[in-house]
């Protein structure tokens, strides 16, 4: 616990129709980030309903739903990525190990350090894949070399890509396959040692032989780390996560608008095999899209 207590004030130094009832499973300890009735606005339009649920610690959570239910956008909120669209805005609480993510106080930098993302197509610098890795730890000031080497090593056997790049480290990371790039995002998201992986969609651009790695990869890092991820693939979300939630779109009661919304959080096994609400149950049997 004390490697993630955290100071979010600052950057992080050097090694940065009305919805359902929500079920809240009981998690073991306090949750590493409680949401409570959360609600994301694009300017005039709420994209997100009153959602709330624990993400528990050391565990793959997966969200799932159609498009447009509001999974992104409840992802992105868990690191303020929202921040960063004009006119976006949120009300409720997101708590990070206690602290308010969105007090008035609180550094979106040092948000980002702590709870780190990767995104749907893998994103490489046009860099080579030491320089990839080592990218975060530069701009927190490590200048080190061996310290360097080391993390950069560290993070590339974690992300089970070393043995295929340890000849090629200053070769360009834009040569890379997909599964491979992806890993090394992956690799270069935890060089700085994050607490929490946000992943939105890591697989849907890869290949089956690569989806399985990535799949793998998360099973093995949810031992030091805690994972929420974005999926379309049922059956990914049934292979992988620890728990689900499952969000649907309904009618804005606001206005004509529809807004997503959280329907029901579960463990994974209990969503898929005895959803407790009717559009949960629609939705995983595939009688709904």
């Amino acid at each position: 616990m004390e490697r993630h207590r955290q100071d979010l004030t600052t950057p992080r130094p050097r090694p940065e129709s009305a919805p359902a009832r929500q079920a809240r499973p009981p998690a073991s300890g306090a949750p590493v980030i409680d949401v409570r009735n959360l609600s994301v606005w694009y300017d005039d339009f709420k994209a997100v309903t009153d959602v709330s649920l624990p993400i528990p610690e050391r565990e793959i959570t997966a969200f799932i739903g159609s498009s447009g239910s509001g999974k992104t956008t409840v992802l992105r909120a868990l690191n303020r990525l929202n921040d960063l669209i004009p006119g976006a805005r949120v009300n409720g609480d997101v708590d990070y190990r206690g602290e308010d993510l969105y007090g008035p106080d609180v550094s979106p930098v040092a948000v980002r350090r702590r709870i780190g993302m990767v995104f749907q197509k893998p994103n490489p610098f046009p860099k080579s894949i030491y320089d990839n890795v080592a990218f975060g730890l530069r701009i927190n000031g490590e200048r080190d070399r061996g310290a360097l080497d080391e993390t950069v090593e560290r993070s590339l056997r974690e992300a089970a890509l070393l043995d295929e790049v340890k000849n090629r480290l200053h070769a360009s990371a834009l040569a890379l396959s997909g599964g491979q790039a992806q890993r090394l995002v992956i690799a270069r998201a935890i060089a700085v040692q994050p607490d929490v992986i946000l992943m939105d969609e890591p697989a849907s651009a890869l290949d089956p032989i690569a989806t399985g790695a990535i799949e793998e990869l998360m099973g093995t890092l949810k031992s030091r780390y805690t994972i929420v991820i974005v999926t379309h693939n049922m059956q990914q979300a049934a292979r992988v996560s620890d728990r689900t939630a499952f969000f649907s779109v309904l009618a804005n009661p606001d206005s004509d608008t529809r807004t997503g919304t959280l329907i029901e959080y579960g463990s994974t096994a209990q969503i898929f095999e005895d959803p407790h609400d009717s559009r949960t149950q629609a939705y995983v049997t595939g009688r709904i899209g």
